[in-house]
């Protein structure tokens, strides 16, 4: 299912530096960790849908190689978003 609009400009006031901000790293983390969510329940629920399973597994290497950028570029942010976020646990 994908994101919503409403959802999608709430993540982009809250970690992003403007009301058009998208492809700051943290607006797009937050946005996938959003779908990761998603997607995982879906994926407990049925255990036998190997495609969203694949794509799931996609978002997770996306995420951490944008948190591993993050982690480079603004070791500061990074600490804010994860606790935010609650990831990393």
């Amino acid at each position: 299912m994908p994101i919503s609009k409403e959802e999608k400009q709430k993540f982009i006031d809250q970690f992003g530096k403007d009301s058009k901000d998208t492809g700051s790293p943290e607006v797009q983390v937050a946005i996938l960790t959003h779908r990761i969510r998603e997607l995982t329940e879906h994926v407990k629920e049925h255990k036998k849908d190997h495609h969203t399973r694949r794509g799931l597994v996609q978002l997770v290497s996306k995420r951490k190689k944008m948190l591993k950028y993050l982690v480079r570029s603004n070791a500061e942010s990074y600490l804010k978003l994860i606790k935010e976020l609650s990831i990393r646990g």
